[in-house]
């Protein structure tokens, strides 16, 4: 994918993917985030109901576009998808101790 393939809306956190046969995918922009010292970014289609997410690698032009690449490899995404997963759940417990520390506030 390229540049021009994507538009990326700071405002609304969500972009539009042109697929290799035109049509248009609305996605949610999850999160960026870091793996093994690239920038990766995390979406989910707006009208996908089994919540599966797309990785790509992510880049920022010098004009503030973004840039998504595909992950080619099976080993980079095991590593970028695992990276996520633990993010996910290093925010979902630091969620835990944030409600644990909203009680003892009460």
């Amino acid at each position: 994918m390229s540049d021009k393939n994507n538009e990326f809306d700071d405002e609304l956190d969500q972009i539009t993917l042109t697929l290799e046969d035109d049509s248009e995918l609305l996605c949610d922009v999850i999160s960026v985030f870091e793996c093994n010292g690239r920038d990766y970014v995390c979406l989910l289609p707006v009208d996908d109901s089994d919540g599966d997410f797309l990785f790509y690698r992510y880049t920022e032009t010098d004009d503030g576009d973004c840039e998504l690449e595909d992950i080619e490899s099976d080993e980079e995404f095991d590593e970028v998808a695992e990276t996520f997963e633990e993010m996910l759940d290093e925010e979902e417990f630091q969620d835990v101790l944030d409600s644990f520390d909203d009680e003892d506030a009460t």
